[in-house]
């Protein structure tokens, strides 16, 4: 079996007439072995090649989620629709995908996290380094060692390029596509980050992986703000991941207290797949679960100005989020932990410059103190210009603004 460049036979790569390179289709199994070997060398996990082509039911779907305007916020959904249907949509050249796989899977359960109501919950992707920094580093090192096995030209995206990863990566037979719509894999369970690299070369694809979800439903059972409408659909806009990392404004009062004390992101459709039970502890030691992001407690949050947040979650997902969104999120957390030793932080944000901040504290206040609420709601009146921020001293049912 191969293992250096210079043990792959040179046949692989061709001339044109005119002299100019070109790649011939590579179908043996070694290649593709010897492309494994350096993804595993490199830290990730899983790797299985595809066509830069998708069906058009993804297509389809997509359209469908856009048209029911599920994303919300995340107007860049439709904004690159037309170039995320497909790989080739996005670049015409491209012959294949090769998809990689890194675990990231913890020996704790996430859900224990629910249980402390004095911390806030993150989820467990973001308690640790930015994913997409570690992992373009090593896939950028990955795709030129293919390049130099065979040829061709390579480009590397990991998230945040319009590139429809999960469906990219059931179709090359890395998992397969849950109810709950996220990826499952037979070997790691509910915890892999997904990237791949586009290449002009034609590489043999591997067989998708089928669905083994069977009848079990306990993704679409756990979910605490029922964003599934059926089976293989979500509605982002109803998601805990979706509220409390994607929308820019108020969370409206229906998922306030199905939040309980989620303040980043929501493990529970990951963590009940009973695939988990194959699931492994992640090897990458630069995406360790970092102390100051592992559930802190609320009272540390509800402190942070704008730049402690910076500082304390520089190069950590949390961070894009921003201040702002972060304690509205820790605010509402606050507010459903009945517990009476936040009220001094809570009201300390009261006259916070950010409205998100000010109308989460007004209601937080009133759960936690309904007494100072009253106290304080006829003084806070008189000076509070904000709408929000004003019917939620109020507590009138008025519709929140987004």
């Amino acid at each position: 079996m191969p293992t250096s460049i210079s043990e792959v036979p040179a046949q692989r790569k061709g001339r044109t007439a005119q002299g100019a390179a070109s790649v011939v289709p590579v179908m043996d199994r070694a290649l593709k072995d010897l492309i494994a070997q350096r993804a595993t060398a490199l830290g990730f996990d899983a790797m299985r090649i595809t066509s830069a082509d998708m069906p058009d039911s993804v297509g389809a779907a997509l359209d469908a989620f856009l048209a029911e305007g599920r994303e919300g916020d995340m107007a860049w959904l439709k904004d690159t629709a037309m170039r995320r249907g497909s790989p080739k949509a996005l670049w015409p050249d491209a012959r294949s995908v090769i998809v990689l796989g890194m675990n990231y899977g913890d020996a704790r359960d996430p859900l224990e996290s629910l249980k402390d109501a004095s911390r806030g919950a993150i989820s467990i992707y973001a308690k640790r380094a930015d994913y997409h920094d570690v992992i373009k580093g090593k896939l950028k090192q990955l795709a030129g060692q293919i390049q130099a096995l065979i040829g061709g030209e390579v480009k590397v995206f990991v998230d945040t390029a319009p590139v429809m990863e999960k469906p990219l990566a059931a179709k090359a037979g890395i998992g397969w596509q849950g109810k709950h719509t996220n990826l499952v894999s037979r070997d790691f369970g509910s915890w892999l980050f997904l990237g791949s690299i586009f290449t002009t070369a034609e590489i043999e694809a591997d067989e998708p992986e089928i669905d083994h979800c069977g009848a079990c439903r306990r993704c679409l059972d756990v979910c605490p703000t029922k964003a599934f409408t059926a089976p293989y659909e979500i509605d982002a806009r109803r998601c805990i991941s979706y509220l409390t990392i994607e929308h820019k404004g108020h969370i409206a009062r229906e998922f306030r207290s199905a939040m309980g004390n989620r303040i980043y992101g929501c493990d529970d459709c990951l963590a009940v797949c009973p695939w988990n039970k194959f699931a492994q502890i992640g090897r990458e030691t630069r995406l360790a679960i970092r102390p100051d992001t592992d559930d802190p407690p609320l009272a540390e949050i509800l402190r942070l100005d704008d730049a402690s947040f910076r500082a304390r979650f520089r190069g950590t997902p949390i961070k894009r989020t921003g201040r702002d969104r972060f304690v509205r999120n820790a605010l509402i957390a606050a507010g459903n932990s009945g517990d009476p030793s936040l009220v001094p932080h809570v009201e300390a944000l009261i006259d916070d410059v950010s409205p998100l901040v000010r109308a989460m504290a007004a209601w937080a206040l009133r759960r936690l103190d309904p007494e100072l609420s009253e106290t304080l709601c006829s003084a806070r009146l008189d000076v509070e210009t904000d709408a929000n921020v004003r019917a939620e001293w109020l507590d009138d049912g008025g519709a929140l603004t987004t």
